[in-house]
Formats: C-alpha cells, sequence, structure tokens
C-alpha cells in the first residue's frame, strides 16, 4: 500500500471512529461505560476447517498486532510492533490493567507461545519490554519429528487469562493426546493448564480426552471455559460451558451438557451487574472455525432445557451441523459459506443488553481475510460499527479498564490422600433425580474411567481405523477405552462415600443388587488429588448443590471411605473390559454348540472367529435388536438429552433379559415378548452369576471390544507379534508405549 493510500486508511477509520462513537457512546452513555479505551488484535481470520483446529490447520496469513484504540480521539496505538511479522491469538487484560498477556506464533512451523507486556493503565502505552513465558518443551524438535502428521510442530499454549491469584490460566498440547473422532489423528486435544506469573510451576489443571478452550474468570473467582466432551453421546454435540476452581478442583457444568444445538458453545463471559447470567458464542463444530451467533443465558431457569437461551442475534443460528443457518422471509435458509448474513465471534459483554463483538457484515465468506469489524451489539439484535480497518480482520475486544479482582477459592486438600493421588467423593442421594427407581433398589456404584488416546498410541501403520476411531475401541459405539475401578457400597438412605482416583476422567453406573446399571452418568468428572466433592445423586444441577443438601446425617459418612472393591467373578477391583477375555468364554461354553460356524440356528453365529477388526459374535451381537447400545458417530449430534433410569444398558437388553427374564422387565412389550420366546427357547442355558455379570457389564459400559489402544488389530497383521496382545490394566491405563517404536 502506497503513503497516500495509507493516509486515506486512516482517515477512513477515524472517521467511521468518531461518527459512530459520537451516538453510540456519546457524553450521556460514556459514565455508563466507564471505560475510555478498547484493546483488541488485528489479525487475519483463520482458514481452518474445526472450531479446535485453528492452531493445526488455519492458512498461514501473518501479520496484525495487539492494539489500544481511543474510543474519542480514533487514535491507535500498536503494542507489539516487534511481533508483527506473526500471528495473534487471544489475549487478557490484567485486573489493574497493567499488563496484557498473549497468544503469539512466530511462523507456520512453531507452535503459539505465552507472552506478557507492560502498559500504563491510564494511557494504554507500552512502559516494558516483552517477556516470553512459555516456551517449547525440551523434546519439542523430537514431538516434531515423531508426530508430524498435518499437526506441524510439537506444541502450542494459547487462550492465557490472568487468574485471581496472579498466575495465568492457558490452554496447550502438551497433554499430548490425539482426538478421539479422528482417524488420521491429525487434531489434537487442548486442555487447561495454570503457570506463575513469572511462566514457572506449569501444572495441567484437566484431563480431557478431547479439547478445552477459551478460560475467563467469573465473578466468584472460578475459571470458566468451553469443554467438548462425549461419554456415550454424539460425538460433536456437546462443547458446553464448565467452571472450576484456580487449582483444578470443584469442576462443574454451567450450562449445554445435554444440548445438541448449538453444537459449539464458546467465548462464555459473565454479564457485570446480572445474577447468574452469561454471554456465548453458538458456533457449528466443522468446517468452520469459532464464529457464529451471539447467546445470553440466565441460569436462574430450567438447566436441562434451552429455557437460558436468549439470541441476541436471532436471525442467525446453527440448527444442524456443518455451517449457518439464517432467517429469510420467515425461512430458514442453510449456508456453509456466510455469505447470506452476518456473523459473530468473541462477545463482550458490557451490560445485560450490551456487547462488544467482532462482527463479519453479509456478503463476504465467513473465513474472508479481512471481514471482521468492530460492533456494539445491543439487546434487541442491532449493533453500531465502532472500527473496521479494510485491510485485516478484528477479535477478542475488550475495554481498557481496571476491574474488581476476584476472589481466590482453592479446595481444602486431604495431604494424605494426596500423596496416594486419590480423592473422596460423598453421594448425599443416588435416587435424587433418579425417576422411577424404588428406594432400596441401588446397591452399589462402579466407578469407570474415559481413557484418553495419547500421541504415543498413533500407528504409522494403515488399517486400523473404523468409524473414524484412530486406534480402533469398539464397532461404531464409543471411540474413548473404557477402564473400571471397583464398586462401592450405597447405604439404604441412598448415601455414599468413597475413594477415587484423581487426575483422571472419572464417571459412575448406579447398580441393583446383581451389578446391573440402573442409570449411568454420560459425562466425567476431573478430582484432583486430596480433594473431596460432594454430589446430589443422579441429573443433579448445579442449583440444587447449592438448595438440596440434607440437615441429616448420612448413613455413608459414619464410617470411613469406601475403598473400591472386586466385582464378584474379579480378582482386582481394576480391570480391563475386553470382549475376548470376558464375553467370548461364556459363549464357548454356553452358546457355540447350536450357534456356530456350521448351520447355526437362528442364524446367529457366536463363535470368537476373528473378523477383519474384531470377532463374529461380536458382529453379530451389537445389534440394536439385542441391545440398545449408544453410537457416538450415529449420529454425530444425538444422543444428549437426559433419558430415564433403564433406558440404556442391561436393563433394557433383549439379550440380556433372555438369559436371565427373573431379573429384568423390559419396557418395549414387543421386545419383552421376543426376549420372553428366547427365554423359553433356552431354558436348558443357565449361566452362573459371575457368568451373566460378565455380559451385562459388556452391554452396560456400551459394547467395547478392546481393552486397551495399543497393539495392531487389523487382521493382515495376524503374524505380527504385537497383533491384538491381551490387555492388563496396567498396559491399557499407560499413556506410553510398552515397546520399542519399531516393535509396536
Amino acid at each position: 500500500m502506497g503513503k497516500r493510500e495509507q493516509e486515506g486508511t486512516e482517515i477512513y477509520k477515524s472517521v467511521i471512529l468518531l461518527l459512530v462513537l459520537s451516538s453510540a457512546l456519546g457524553a450521556a452513555d460514556a459514565p455508563r461505560w466507564n471505560f475510555e479505551k478498547l484493546v483488541f488484535v488485528k489479525r487475519h481470520t483463520y482458514t481452518a476447517n474445526h472450531y479446535y483446529t485453528e492452531h493445526i490447520n488455519s492458512a498461514w496469513l501473518p501479520g496484525g498486532n495487539l492494539c489500544v484504540l481511543d474510543v474519542t480521539s480514533g487514535e491507535e496505538q500498536v503494542l507489539v510492533p516487534e511481533l508483527q511479522h506473526g500471528v495473534f491469538g487471544r489475549f487478557d487484560l490484567d485486573f489493574d490493567s497493567r499488563h496484557i498477556v498473549f497468544a503469539w506464533k512466530a511462523s507456520n512451523d512453531v507452535g503459539y507461545r505465552i507472552y506478557e507486556i507492560e502498559v500504563n493503565p491510564e494511557t494504554g502505552e507500552r512502559t516494558g519490554a516483552l517477556r516470553q513465558l512459555t516456551t517449547p518443551p525440551e523434546e519439542e524438535a523430537e514431538l516434531t519429528k515423531r508426530y508430524r502428521n498435518g499437526y506441524h510442530h510439537g506444541t502450542d499454549d494459547m487462550d492465557p487469562c490472568y487468574l485471581p491469584d496472579g498466575g495465568i490460566v492457558f490452554i496447550s498440547t502438551r497433554v499430548q493426546y490425539g482426538t478421539l473422532c479422528d482417524g488420521p489423528d491429525i487434531f489434537t486435544t487442548t486442555v487447561l493448564y495454570r503457570m506463575e506469573r513469572d511462566g514457572s510451576k506449569m501444572k495441567r489443571l484437566s484431563n480431557n480426552s478431547v479439547s478445552e478452550h477459551a478460560p475467563s474468570i467469573l465473578p466468584d473467582g472460578r475459571i470458566l471455559y468451553t469443554r467438548w466432551e462425549y461419554v456415550d453421546k454424539g460425538a460433536v454435540s456437546v462443547k458446553c460451558l464448565w467452571a472450576m476452581n484456580v487449582d483444578g478442583s470443584s469442576s462443574v457444568e454451567i450450562y449445554g451438557a445435554d444440548i445438541a444445538l448449538p453444537p459449539t458453545m464458546i467465548y462464555g463471559r459473565s454479564i457485570p451487574g446480572s445474577r447468574n447470567q452469561y454471554v456465548m458464542l453458538g458456533a457449528p463444530h466443522c468446517p468452520q472455525n469459532g464464529v457464529g451467533t451471539v447467546i445470553r443465558l440466565d441460569m436462574d431457569k430450567a438447566i436441562r432445557t434451552r429455557e437460558p437461551m436468549t439470541y441476541l442475534t436471532p436471525d442467525i443460528d446453527i440448527r444442524s451441523e456443518g455451517g449457518f443457518h439464517f432467517r429469510n422471509d420467515g425461512e430458514w435458509v442453510k449456508d456453509p459459506s456466510g455469505k447470506m448474513g452476518p456473523l459473530y465471534r468473541e462477545p463482550f459483554p458490557l451490560s445485560r443488553n450490551s456487547f462488544l463483538v467482532s462482527r463479519k457484515a453479509p456478503g463476504r465468506m465467513w473465513k474472508d481475510a479481512s471481514a471482521y469489524d468492530l460492533v456494539l451489539l445491543h439487546e434487541d439484535g442491532s449493533h453500531e460499527l465502532i472500527y473496521d480497518d479494510p485491510e485485516i480482520s478484528c477479535f477478542c475486544v475488550m475495554p481498557f479498564r481496571s476491574r474488581t479482582r476476584p476472589p481466590i477459592v482453592r479446595a481444602n486438600l486431604n495431604p494424605e490422600l494426596a500423596k496416594q493421588n486419590l480423592a473422596t467423593c460423598v453421594v448425599t442421594d443416588v435416587y435424587h433425580g433418579m425417576e422411577e427407581v424404588e428406594r432400596g433398589s441401588v446397591k452399589y456404584i462402579r466407578i469407570l474411567e474415559h481413557q484418553p488416546r495419547p500421541w504415543a498410541a498413533r500407528r504409522n501403520w494403515g488399517g486400523d481405523c473404523v468409524a473414524q476411531q484412530h486406534a480402533t475401541v469398539s464397532k461404531g459405539t464409543h471411540h474413548a477405552v473404557k477402564l473400571q475401578h471397583g464398586v462401592v457400597p450405597v447405604e439404604e438412605d441412598g448415601s455414599a462415600h468413597f475413594l477415587v482416583p484423581a487426575d483422571k476422567n472419572i464417571f459412575f453406573h448406579a447398580l441393583d443388587e446383581h451389578y446391573m446399571a440402573l442409570q449411568k452418568e454420560r459425562t466425567f468428572i476431573n478430582y484432583i488429588a486430596g480433594e473431596t466433592r460432594s454430589c446430589i445423586g443422579c441429573h443433579e444441577t448445579p442449583n440444587d448443590v447449592a438448595t438440596a443438601m440434607s440437615s441429616r446425617v448420612l448413613k455413608a459418612l459414619q464410617r470411613p471411605p469406601s475403598v473400591p472393591q472386586p466385582q464378584p467373578g474379579d480378582d482386582s477391583a481394576q480391570r480391563v473390559l475386553d470382549y475376548v477375555q470376558d464375553v467370548q468364554p461364556v459363549l464357548d461354553r454356553h452358546c457355540i454348540d447350536c450357534h456356530s460356524d456350521k448351520n447355526p440356528e437362528g442364524g446367529l453365529n457366536l463363535t470368537g472367529r476373528m473378523t477383519a477388526m474384531f470377532t463374529v459374535s461380536y458382529e453379530a451381537l451389537l445389534n440394536k435388536k439385542y441391545m440398545p447400545f449408544v453410537g457416538e458417530n450415529f449420529p454425530k449430534t444425538g444422543h444428549v438429552d437426559y433419558v430415564p433410569a433403564r433406558s440404556y444398558g442391561a436393563q433394557n437388553s433383549v439379550l440380556a433379559a433372555m438369559l436371565a427374564p427373573d431379573k429384568i422387565t423390559l419396557k418395549d412389550p414387543g421386545q419383552a415378548k421376543w426376549a420372553d420366546e428366547l427365554a423359553k427357547a433356552h431354558e436348558d442355558v443357565s449361566l452362573s452369576p459371575d457368568e451373566f455379570l460378565k455380559i451385562t457389564n459388556w452391554i452396560d459400559t456400551n459394547g467395547q471390544f478392546y481393552g486397551m489402544y495399543w497393539g495392531r488389530k487389523n487382521l493382515q497383521y495376524k503374524e505380527h507379534p504385537n497383533f491384538r496382545p491381551v490387555p492388563t490394566f496396567a498396559r491399557a491405563a499407560s499413556l506410553v508405549s510398552q515397546l520399542p517404536e519399531e516393535e509396536r
């Protein structure tokens, strides 16, 4: 751009700013907004193909900076000119407005790192040297060499945010997990980390199997963030809002764990001056980035419904996966390009009805490099232009002003349990929210783990992928290896008090006297070492925790916490869930005389003969007419609604009901009749309680085949020494390979 053109552009920008702000933020309104300057990022628009892959596969478009804008004079300051050759990610302004922390990427072949600058809280001018807070891990070069597969470097540190205790929370790929529903294993997981102000004492706060993003700080001092997770539900359905303390304790859902659309809820922030209200962005999962529609949440309304959501941009929605829907003459029209209407990103609440936000105007594609300006969005959906640079997009805007430092909330940890990497869980009343389950029915709680897939399990050979699972676990039921940590008793009053592993993704099943699941938890909790956590029961909400605690003395608290024990027939509480070890031996003893390769009765072959990826019996039984499994990929945006007890698992399985008609009553009359007919035809088949439990445990945990990620699985590798190895708990739980690379 020539000097004359550049001068003209600057005049153009200033005129827009002054004309708009004279009406939008005029003298009468200035005290209400209580700021004179804005800080934001200039960056060419990300072009990634998923909301969570902006650091992986966006086109390399360097340029831009961290900027401060005087909203009255139009004067603009570029804060880090020495970094204008790279790309700026998200940033945060410290509570006293004296420092700004931000993510920056120097080239296409290195990761984002976190930096900090010092600024004058009055003028916004930079007053100190640039400080780099995170550096690549020592093994970065080795990680890049070993795992380079679309992900073009070793690690990334992004989305920094100041904590009330002086530290910084951020997201990072240092956890070295692969995204579960990614067959090529190109995409990588980001989870929450924290560090001290100088970059020291880096610590992982969460252990997600898939990604977390966009931390911000709530007025009560907790970290609000977006958590993507799926445990027996659609793989792209739920990226919802969660919160945790600054030490990672007390993580809890804020909103969205059973809401399928919009599939991505991101950039959540608390609305100042409003009780229990938030703003967020609703976005697609793919093939677009984190842009979409602005939504306000009122969490005094029913959390398990769509009632809390008010669309502040009501003519834009994500009504199915893969693109945007715009209202056109009263009809919803899908437009993946985004050209039909405006799109938004990173709303910042000024009040309940006014928001700063980055906006793409109609007529441009969602990924156009300079499409996004800054606007003031009002509650009725109208907006006023604040700032536009025709050469580059503007993002992540917030007022340049000091704010109240929130309180610091940490867990009161038990040091002895912390040494053992254990935590304590207290269930007040397991029957709370569990419909159609009589008191006294729940006898045990089964403790399970949803295990991330480590980079170390990446296979550089082909053929081991089924239903987007890079290292196949099941035939289209679920993507993550599930491990079992034993069972604990439930008291007569519905209370339980027990130990759980820390730093794992832990979820529960409520079991009857036969160890069959009455209700299944379809999310997970991270417990930190030494933490004590309590929950009310099944299907609780955050509001329940605050109001439903009883004054009665829980029976379970009148004794020390239970140590998880083995189920009947198990040698250890900790066990793998492996079809070949658990289920096939039962079928071999009782079934294959009639259901074998040669003329199997009813056309049902239950032999253990290997197929390309599984066995004949597994593929035959993994049929919804026998068991109600959940397909995390079928559909990707399904299976998120809360369901009553006995909806999934052995309690609703024709197979289980046939084997034990005296223990199971099926809800569906047609299935009940069929199960009864099958039971009569199999009167001579009598399983021991331990054998029956092996079958129901497999059904209740959603039909897993392989007990671990490790080993070659495709039948073409039958002669390989590492073909379908027998899993052990120690090996299944390990995040590092037990074999040299050349022997895997």
